[in-house]
């Protein structure tokens, strides 16, 4: 059975189509990643999915509870961390999670075993103002907030964004631990790195899916031979000089390196001797492997 259906869902905005035609299925258990831009539509379709907002057509359900019929039962059902620190910033940390228990009908005491990993981290700053946390901390205890019902289907709106390296890696940890205990996980990030951390990924782009799968095959269907060059100098001016190339079948910045997808064969030591000619100081260029972002690029171009 399918924890999420997802069916030609379809938002618009005035002139702005902010989902077009969404189709996805989330299966029981799984840890499923939304990866797109910034306004690609993956806040949308969470707050659809989480009863926050009615699309315009279509048919989406939770757990078998259509999200429009079926509200109530939802929103009892599931827990939501949005993109914002939306927790009372001048409550402490024991009493957010009281209160969120409270609303529930149950308690901190009964649902501990369910956030005993994640609070235990928090849980000496149980006095402390949830305004006074550090970022890591308030991703922690919204995460702790979410959980403590113990929902079927927790939904997780960019809850790395705006934190430090060490505590994406530890949030994404916990979701890992979290999903050794059956809970259904739907997390949108505009992060492409963290996609391997998920069982399959959805890319999204204008509000449409561009591939739905796990992430290692979406990887292996790259089509192309993809170099990674990088000069000292002008790295605008190396960008348009790539691009001009009749082998460069895309050429898009990542980092300190360029990659260039080709469509023709041309060695590294033939793209360093181009360069070298150019003007450019210590070229480099070496063959390198795609990863989800080369993929997300390629599908947009």
């Amino acid at each position: 059975m399918n924890a999420i259906e997802i069916s030609t869902i379809r938002k618009q905005f005035g002139s702005v189509v902010a989902l077009d035609n969404i189709t996805l299925q989330v299966r029981e258990g799984e840890l499923f990643g939304l990866l797109g831009p910034d306004g690609a539509g993956k806040t949308t379709l969470m707050r659809i999915l989480t009863t926050l907002m009615l699309p315009d057509s279509g048919y989406a359900s939770v757990n078998g509870w259509d999200v429009q019929r079926d509200y109530r039962s939802i929103r009892k059902n599931v827990g939501y961390m949005p993109g914002r620190f939306s927790l009372y910033q001048d409550l402490s940390v024991e009493e957010n999670i009281r209160f969120f228990a409270t609303l529930f009908g149950t308690t901190l005491e009964e649902n501990y075993d369910m956030i005993r990993d994640i609070y235990s981290q928090i849980e000496p700053f149980r006095t402390r103002r949830a305004g006074k946390l550090s970022g890591g901390m308030k991703q922690k205890l919204a995460l702790s907030c979410a959980l403590v019902h113990q929902p079927k289907v927790l939904f997780l709106d960019e809850p790395t964004t705006g934190v430090d390296p060490v505590s994406r890696k530890e949030f994404w940890d916990i979701l890992s631990r979290l999903k050794d205990k059956g809970i259904t996980m739907f997390v949108s990030t505009p992060y492409m790195d963290e996609a391997s951390r998920c069982d399959r990924v959805a890319l999204i782009e204008k509000g449409r899916i561009l591939d739905v799968d796990q992430p290692d095959r979406i990887v292996a269907r790259f089509p192309y031979p993809l170099l990674a060059v990088r000069t000292q100098g002008d790295t605008y001016r190396l960008l348009q000089d790539l691009r001009q190339q009749p082998w460069a079948h895309s050429v898009f910045p990542f980092g300190e390196f360029i990659h260039v997808a080709l469509s023709a064969p041309v060695s590294p030591a033939q793209v360093r001797a181009l360069l070298l000619e150019k003007g450019y100081q210590n070229p480099e260029a070496m063959e390198t492997t795609p990863g989800i972002e080369d993929c997300f690029m390629e599908l947009m171009h």
